[in-house]
């Protein structure tokens, strides 16, 4: 998808780029697929901040998404493709011919009227899901399961995609975005494709209130903090932190500390850094 530059009749729209979403705007989402969205601004059922920066968003519909995909063999068509504020990928509007609505993640290459399908029987075409033991090596997928009958878990970002390096027994080994590769039981369903919207990573919001619409608050470096608030912070004009390691504000090391728990078999190889 090409990325959309604006005139620069302000500031802020000199060095703005966003994604061009003509293919999925104009279209209002289907009302029995949508429900409320209580913005919970990062605090927990007590009212604490467990997670700091959040809170002002735009008020959002939340779209329930068919990660699951297990309408095997019956056909649907692709009514039309919607911008979803959830999350950077596009989604899908389906409509089965046993008169079912799903919405879905958008794959790269899906248009309206296209055909998906699910299950065992269905081709290696974009969109379509079906279990791991019928794609051949080499096939890119997205959302994918990591336990069968669950729903994809991974792999559903905007232009994220996966690939099937190898098959042996019940597991098949998956090269993630992350480089991590791991085993996933091959009667997992997976989508075919890429997920859609790939030019996200070239977007530039081009001003700060970009980023609250988007439900982010400022962050504020703890080195420029009092020391009563950060363990970083203190000193005479700019300084460094101060200790051998950086911190959280509780004290915690960071910054290349693994935060990942014990060693999982299914795992072959780590991402860098975990």
């Amino acid at each position: 998808m090409a990325m959309r530059s604006y005139e620069a009749y302000t500031p802020s729209a000199q060095k703005q780029d966003m994604p061009n979403l003509m293919e999925a705007k104009g279209h209002k989402p289907c009302k029995r697929l949508t429900r409320g969205k209580i913005s919970r601004s990062g605090r927990n059922s007590r009212g604490v901040i467990t997670c700091r920066h959040r809170g002002g968003a735009h008020k959002r519909l939340y779209r329930k998404i068919d990660f699951r995909r297990n309408k095997f063999d019956v056909i649907g068509r692709v009514a039309s493709v919607e911008y979803d504020p959830n999350r950077n990928a596009f989604i899908c509007l389906v409509n089965y011919v046993d008169g079912d609505k799903r919405y879905i993640l958008h794959a790269r290459g899906v248009a309206v009227g296209d055909v998906v399908t699910c299950g065992p029987t269905a081709s290696i075409s974009a969109g379509n899901a079906l279990p791991l033991t019928k794609m051949p090596l080499g096939t890119i997928i997205h959302n994918i399961e990591l336990k069968s009958g669950r729903g994809g878990q991974l792999v559903r970002a905007a232009g994220t995609v996966a690939k099937v390096v190898a098959k042996e027994g019940r597991l098949a080994t998956l090269r993630l975005p992350s480089g991590e590769i791991r085993l996933v039981p091959q009667d997992c369903l997976a989508s075919v494709g890429r997920v859609g919207n790939v030019d996200i990573s070239n977007r530039d919001l081009g001003k700060a209130g970009s980023k609250r619409w988007l439900g982010k608050r400022p962050r504020v470096r703890g080195s420029a903090m009092n020391p009563v608030d950060h363990p970083h912070g203190g000193g005479e004009g700019r300084t460094s932190i101060g200790r051998k390691r950086p911190l959280t504000p509780w004290g915690h090391v960071t910054l290349g500390k693994r935060s990942r728990g014990r060693r999982n078999p299914l795992i072959l190889r780590r991402r860098r850094g975990f």
